[in-house]
């Protein structure tokens, strides 16, 4: 199927490793233009040199998403290399904590206002390009309890709810707004690989609550990513797509 991506514009937050960068690798084998970022110099610089090696048309460059202007100015910058903008993935994430009040605020910074910083300052781009995609990584534990009252779970379920608002207030500008929230998913350097390595028994807990018996990928994380994010979604918008391998119990209707 041609997702008719070839020739998009598209930029990712936090694209150096794990789903981010899953996420770019697919959509520059589909034909687009990426843009990529991540806080770390070194990691930003061997992503891109990886990805060139593909083949990828790829620019990026050091990401704050806490500095708002600084974080503004990312993004305008690559849409400014890549010659406009016709999809954004909002990736960064604070993660999960249980550091009281800075934890809290980390997700508020990062999850939840990265997002908000991101659109207004993308929406524009996607308006001139006569509309675009706009996709927000979530995850399972805003829709279900999942260990203990965090910053995580809750500022990721009012990124649920901003979502779905946008994609009221932009469909009629062409744009759509979706979210893809995974359910634990296990990649090298990611966070299920340390939970492994340092609490295997919650781990092994949370295995077991998998259908098939084993955590999910990166890649198949960016697979749903790619489709919400391209022309062959058309009429999707408004939608928390849970990727989870059946993980989570409930019954959406």
């Amino acid at each position: 199927m041609d997702l008719g991506l070839k020739g998009k514009k598209a930029i990712i937050t936090g694209s150096t490793r794990g789903i981010g960068r899953r996420i770019a690798e697919l959509l520059a084998r589909e034909g687009c233009s990426v843009g990529i970022g991540a806080r770390k110099a070194d990691e930003v610089e061997t992503a891109l040199g990886e990805l060139r090696a593909t083949g990828a048309s790829v620019k990026g460059a050091v990401l704050d998403v806490k500095d708002a202007v600084a974080y503004k100015g990312w993004i305008e910058g690559l849409a400014g290399e890549l010659g406009g903008l016709d999809i954004f993935v909002h990736n960064v994430s604070g993660g999960g904590g249980m550091d009281g009040e800075t934890s809290w605020y980390n997700c508020f910074e990062l999850d939840l206002m990265g997002a908000v910083r991101g659109v207004e300052t993308v929406q524009p781009h996607l308006e001139t390009a006569g509309g675009g995609a706009i996709v927000f990584i979530g995850t399972t534990a805003a829709i279900e309890t999942f260990i203990a009252p965090m910053g995580y779970n809750a500022l990721k379920a009012g990124l649920i709810t901003y979502a779905k608002q946008l994609s009221q207030a932009l469909m009629p500008k062409g744009i759509r707004v979706n979210v893809v929230s995974p359910g634990p998913i296990y990649f090298p350097g990611g966070a299920w690989e340390g939970i492994k390595n340092s609490m295997p028994e919650f781990y092994e807990s949370h295995r077991v609550l998998q259908p098939s018996g084993r955590m999910g990928t990166a890649e198949e994380v960016a697979n749903c990513v790619g489709f919400l994010a391209s022309p062959a979604a058309s009429w999707v918008t408004g939608v928390n797509l849970v990727v989870d391998g059946g993980y989570t119990k409930r019954v959406q209707f």
